[in-house]
């Protein structure tokens, strides 16, 4: 089984951040997000925030912002995909397998379709509920591992894919583990 981060590594890109901007174009008033969440982003790529500080300080305006306003997702995330899914990166594409797993801080909610769309079967990712804002179980760090742990308890990864030493935290439950820079594949482990 090989297992795989997303962003940046198999998908050419900040999947979560490109929706958010996608969706700015449809309505500009989220823009009063962008600032702390750009800021809340650097933080947590420097190691200097955690993906709790997300939820405790967004979750709330997420969940107000939902109630107040009717999002047809489901038809912003496939639009969405239908613009992207050249950004999949054709390494990927070439070494697919039908029991590769994808493991992903971004929302399930927006990463089940580009799977189906793939034939990905297995998906880990954050689960959040787009009607009240409530991030359920938040997949990052070492909250992967746990999260891999409870889908495939038993299971050894084959090789494991990242772009971030942010997922370093996998790379003992893999017999290999790689670190994709844009399309450069090196192997760590």
């Amino acid at each position: 089984m090989n297992v795989y981060d997303f962003d940046e590594t198999i998908y050419d890109g900040e999947s979560s951040i490109e929706f958010i901007l996608a969706y700015l174009k449809k309505d500009p008033t989220i823009v009063r997000f962008l600032p702390s969440i750009a800021k809340l982003m650097r933080q947590y790529n420097r190691g200097q925030a955690r993906f709790e500080n997300f939820a405790e300080n967004y979750a709330p305006k997420l969940q107000a912002y939902f109630a107040e306003n009717k999002v047809d997702v489901a038809s912003l995330v496939s639009g969405f995909w239908d613009r992207r899914m050249h950004k999949i990166k054709p390494f990927y594409l070439r070494q697919q397998k039908a029991d590769d797993v994808i493991i992903t801080a971004s929302p399930y909610f927006m990463m089940d379709d580009i799977c189906r769309r793939l034939g990905v079967r297995h998906l880990i990712a954050t689960d959040f509920d787009i009607e009240t804002g409530e991030v359920r179980t938040a997949c990052f760090r070492e909250r992967k591992v746990a999260l891999f742990r409870a889908a495939f308890p038993d299971v050894e990864i084959d090789d494991f894919y990242t772009d971030s030493v942010n997922d370093a935290c996998l790379f003992p439950l893999a017999k290999r583990a790689f670190m994709v820079k844009g399309n450069e594949i090196r192997q760590v482990k």
